[in-house]
């Protein structure tokens, strides 16, 4: 038998031969090769493995807690209410308000003489006057007139909530064509009545007006203007500041709910006005004036006295000054005096 082999033969069993090593090329890049590609844990993620794992393991122990807990507390709820006849701690609570039957009113009939920035300025005070009459012991009856114009505008685009306000009266009429005249009382600081009572059968009206004094008198003129009953709070027999005695509105709206609640002018002042009105109490500030003098004239006194010191033994007494300077002034003149001058 021949050794030599066909060239046929060979050419096939060099292609079966590369075959089947691209085969288990393929199959050695499949398989994972031992102790090779194993990162090392380290004890930081182990024990987060291990926390994940007794986590998923408990994960029906929880629930069931979960269930018991809800349990409780609904056995705690209803025990709670059969032995509170009247209801629960909220509802005590609620009850103890006692609700006015002042009525306060915000007049919004100045529209026309505020900027677009004044506006947004008694939005932002009208939304803390109703937030702190919700949360007032004695809320009053509050009312929202003339409501219309830029100010609707602007709640509209920037609170769309305010029509779902609760325990108020907006309304796009005048106060007076919602409440007897007699009833009326407009408040501002121009007006000379000073009001020492608030009289729960009436509507005071605050004015809705942030114009920065540039309107001054107006709300005391429109008062005038429709014949109604005016007056001030009376600021200044408790309080001194530095600035003029005119209020934001949202200060007014407060001061009348803590006075209502406290009955007392003073504490209500000085509990609501900002610092930096530089408020004190006129007795403090009048025992302050009186020492301020008192110091002043001691400085006085002890600076002429020092001045006569500085002076010195040889220095002239002011009489002595006085002619000598005359004397000077005489010798230094051509004129002849008269008879009886001050010369001699």
């Amino acid at each position: 038998m021949s050794s030599e082999m066909s060239p046929d033969f060979i050419e096939t069993s060099g292609a079966e031969r590369k075959q089947d090593l691209s085969e288990d090329y393929q199959e050695a890049r499949q398989k994972p090769r031992v102790n090779e590609g194993i990162e090392p844990v380290s004890k930081r993620r182990m024990k987060k493995l291990m926390k994940q794992k007794q986590w998923e393991e408990q994960r029906e122990l929880r629930k069931q807690k979960r269930k018991e807990k809800r349990k409780r507390k609904k056995l705690e709820r209803q025990c709670q209410l059969e032995s509170n006849s009247d209801g629960n701690d909220r509802k005590r609570a609620r009850r103890q308000i006692v609700h006015s039957t002042l009525r306060l009113i915000i007049d919004c009939s100045f529209d026309d003489l505020m900027v677009l920035k004044d506006i947004k300025k008694l939005h932002k005070q009208i939304q803390r006057c109703y937030a702190e009459n919700r949360r007032a012991l004695h809320p009053v009856q509050f009312y929202l007139t003339s409501h219309g114009g830029q100010l609707k505008k602007n709640m509209d685009d920037n609170d769309k909530g305010w029509v779902n306000w609760k325990d108020i009266h907006i309304k796009p009429e005048h106060y007076s064509e919602l409440i007897k005249k007699e009833d009326l009382v407009y408040l501002t600081s121009d007006s000379p009545n000073v009001l020492q009572e608030l009289d729960e059968s009436k509507a005071y009206v605050i004015g809705g007006l942030v114009d920065h004094n540039h309107h001054k008198g107006f709300t005391y003129k429109q008062a005038s203007h429709y014949g109604i009953d005016h007056a001030q709070l009376p600021l200044g027999n408790f309080v001194k500041m530095n600035s003029r005695k005119v209020l934001a509105v949202n200060h007014v709206f407060e001061i009348i709910l803590e006075y209502l609640q406290t009955r007392d002018w003073q504490e209500a002042f000085f509990t609501i006005l900002p610092q930096r009105k530089g408020a004190v109490p006129t007795d403090k500030a009048c025992n302050s004036s009186s020492q301020d003098q008192q110091a002043a004239r001691a400085e006085g006194g002890s600076d002429s006295d020092g001045e006569h010191y500085r002076k010195g033994p040889d220095s002239p007494h002011p009489e002595e000054a006085q002619d000598e300077e005359n004397h000077q002034v005489c010798s230094e003149s051509a004129s002849p005096m008269p008879p009886g001058s001050l010369c001699t």
